[in-house]
């Protein structure tokens, strides 16, 4: 089976590295976090993802920017909203994304 790619960009370090962990607690995804908009755009380049998490922080425009960038590069992009909430809403949100 193929795992789902998982792209989490935040601003936060503790809670990035805490985010992409409960992602790769599921063994069906692999998650990648980043905390830098250049380095989101540079390793979603490289790296074909299915879903992009977008973490509270975020400035509507940059979140304008990152948006397009994601959706031109790949107009199939899930692209969610995740503020936290814990693990719960984060596998609940992934699965409802994924359906």
């Amino acid at each position: 089976m193929t795992k789902t790619n998982i792209l989490y960009v935040g601003r936060h370090l503790e809670i990035t590295d805490i985010v992409v962990r409960l992602i790769n607690a599921n063994k069906d995804w692999i998650g990648v976090g980043v905390i830098d908009d250049n380095e989101a755009l540079a390793i979603f380049q490289k790296k074909e993802f299915s879903i992009v998490l977008l973490g509270s922080g975020i400035s509507f425009e940059e979140e304008v920017v990152l948006c397009s960038f994601f959706r031109n590069e790949n107009p199939k992009i899930i692209i969610i909203q995740h503020y936290g909430g814990g693990s719960g809403l984060l596998r609940s949100e992934i699965l409802s994304a994924l359906q």
